[in-house]
């Protein structure tokens, strides 16, 4: 099994950052924390940014993260945070070809 894996950069309305990421640890961490989907997952904030996200998502397959993206947590998510994003995430679909690592 290929393993899939997406990077997602959000805008967030000037100085939202902050607060799209509570409402990301409110619905989204406890749930890929509980989503054996989920290989690998980081969230990052970019550093020369004030209002940027970037996060890297690592899946067992594409399948994986589709079924996680229909998740009730994914639509609460999208309900909260949708306001305080500048438009939707800019997404990048990867083949990991190596990682290091289980």
């Amino acid at each position: 099994m290929t393993s899939f894996a997406v990077i997602i950069k959000h805008q967030t309305q000037p100085g939202k950052r902050d607060a799209v990421q509570k409402v990301w640890e409110t619905h989204m961490a406890p749930a890929i924390a509980a989503n054996p989907g989920h290989i690998a997952y980081f969230y990052c904030f970019d550093n020369g940014d004030p209002d940027s996200i970037c996060a890297f998502q690592q899946y067992t397959s594409a399948e994986a993260a589709q079924v996680f993206l229909k998740t009730d947590s994914y639509a609460a998510y999208l309900k909260d945070a949708e306001p305080l994003l500048s438009g939707p995430p800019q997404v990048t679909a990867l083949t990991p070809m190596w990682s290091k690592g289980t």
